[in-house]
């Protein structure tokens, strides 16, 4: 397809939409997809999709739901992440994040095409990023803190994915086997691809990590040569040299990669016990041949061999993104048009700023006036009560002295009242000359007087008791 062809329909599964197939194996087929979210947001992912022929069988579904319970485990930077699991509408989906490179399996076919090898740094690098997405893989634990004993069981080049970042992952653990795995593989039914089986896989043996390192020297092996290790064209020659443990070293088909012969015979010997006991001890033995190359390197290298499908495949991710781009001017274009049609049917508010109102105050009720007069009137009624209301007198009052006193009358200011001027000391006219004289004392918390005009026969309206309490004359009120 060219840049100019208008981008095929998808079809539309939940959030994703799915598009062109860019790989295709025994059990489901991986295309380019599209998260399609809220208010065109989205992201375009690799969505593996389940052949529909398997899609109805109970055993091919739990080895699916399988690999994505234990893909989404392991998080590796050497490991294609796994985003989501959708299971509607007979579709079964596992969502990967998509990543730009190709597959070992056609940069190799590539490089034999133009007659060329993979350059041993450039083949270390692969396959030690390999090796350390395997060896994560395999260390992965449970819920509980116990090693799930995952084994990939499918390693191959077509499931290893190198990347124009010049960094290699592993990929599809659609048949990977686990201690606690749902789905369990049936006795003498083999799964994965053949030529990169250990043979205790294909005697359907119980197996270990150690089957994912035999296969990796067989990657290993064919990466630097450009040759499968077991030659024949018929199966069952091949499958026979392998039961026979009859591998081939890298220097039986260029005597330069004589290096690498130790770690491929190691890794690939037939007796389990014999091979690496880890895949980063692999990838340590061979980094110590021969320094990898740097991920510049590698992707340099990468887009000169597998650069035209690569760029390929990002023109119809450029036409796919292109297209949802207008998706999303659609969708802004309704929002706004929504959000003016609904401003417009908003009703008018009048304006805080101006006094002018375009619709008049309503008039408060009646009865709201009437209770505001009641009650003003019922508060005059009280306080005029207890002003007018004398102070209670105590048991003993005392006589009004015949002794004359001298005193201020007391004035008003400006309609305030003032405090009462000090009563001053008086003595009783028949008190015996040793008792001692009663003092009159002021009161210490007098409230104001009442603002009054003095009558003439007033000028001290008030008698003090012997406790120093003042007492208003009833004629001066």
């Amino acid at each position: 397809m060219t840049a100019t062809q208008t981008p095929r329909l998808p079809r539309q599964v939940g959030r994703y939409a799915i598009y062109d197939p860019i790989a295709t194996g025994g059990m489901a087929t991986v295309h380019l997809g599209r998260f399609v979210g809220p208010v065109g947001f989205g992201r375009t992912v690799a969505i593996k999709r389940l052949h529909p022929q398997y899609a109805r069988d109970p055993e091919f579904v739990s080895m699916f739901l399988d690999e994505a319970r234990l893909a989404a485990r392991i998080q590796h930077p050497n490991v294609v992440p796994t985003i989501d699991v959708i299971a509607t509408d007979g579709e079964l989906l596992l969502v990967m994040e998509y990543v730009r490179g190709e597959a070992l399996s056609k940069i190799i076919r590539k490089a034999n095409r133009s007659q060329e090898r993979v350059p041993p740094r450039i083949a270390v690098a692969v396959v030690t990023n390999a090796l350390h997405g395997l060896h994560a893989a395999h260390e992965v634990q449970g819920e509980a803190g116990r090693n799930l004993g995952i084994v990939h069981r499918d390693v191959s080049p077509q499931n290893i994915l190198v990347g124009m970042d010049g960094v290699a992952r592993v990929l599809d653990f659609g048949v990977a086997k686990a201690e606690d795995r749902v789905q369990v593989t049936k006795d003498n039914k083999i799964k994965g691809k053949l030529l990169y089986m250990s043979p205790e896989q294909l005697g359907a043996g119980e197996v270990d990590r150690r089957a994912d390192i035999y296969a990796m020297a067989v990657v290993l092996f064919e990466t630097l040569t450009g040759q499968r290790m077991f030659g024949g064209d018929r199966e069952a020659a091949q499958l026979l040299r392998i039961s026979q443990g009859k591998t081939r070293v890298p220097s039986e088909v260029a005597p330069d990669l004589a290096p690498f012969d130790e770690v491929v015979r190691k890794a690939s010997a037939m007796n389990p016990a014999e091979r690496y006991e880890t895949a980063r001890e692999m990838a340590r033995a061979l980094e110590a041949v021969t320094a990898a190359a740097s991920p510049s390197d590698v992707s340099e290298w990468v887009e000169a061999h597998a650069g035209e499908s690569i760029l390929e495949r990002a023109r119809r991710v450029k036409e796919i993104e292109s297209a949802a781009a207008l998706d999303v001017n659609d969708v802004r274009q309704s929002l706004n048009e929504e959000l003016v049609r609904s401003q417009s049917e908003l009703p008018s508010v009048p304006s805080l700023v101006s006094h002018e109102s375009s619709t008049p105050p309503k008039a408060k009720p009646p009865w709201l006036w009437i209770g505001a007069a009641a009650f003003a009137l019922l508060v005059g009624v009280v306080v005029s009560f207890f002003l007018r209301s004398p102070a209670r007198a105590p048991d003993t009052v005392a006589k009004p002295s015949p002794v004359e006193t001298t005193s201020e009358p007391a004035t008003a200011t400006s309609g305030m009242a003032t405090s009462a001027p000090l009563p001053p000391t008086t003595t009783r006219a028949n008190a015996d000359s040793s008792e001692a004289p009663i003092v009159a004392r002021p009161p210490q918390h007098a409230a104001p007087l009442p603002t009054r005009q003095s009558k003439p026969d007033c000028e001290q309206p008030y008698v003090v008791d012997s406790s120093g309490h003042m007492h208003f004359r009833k004629e001066c009120l």
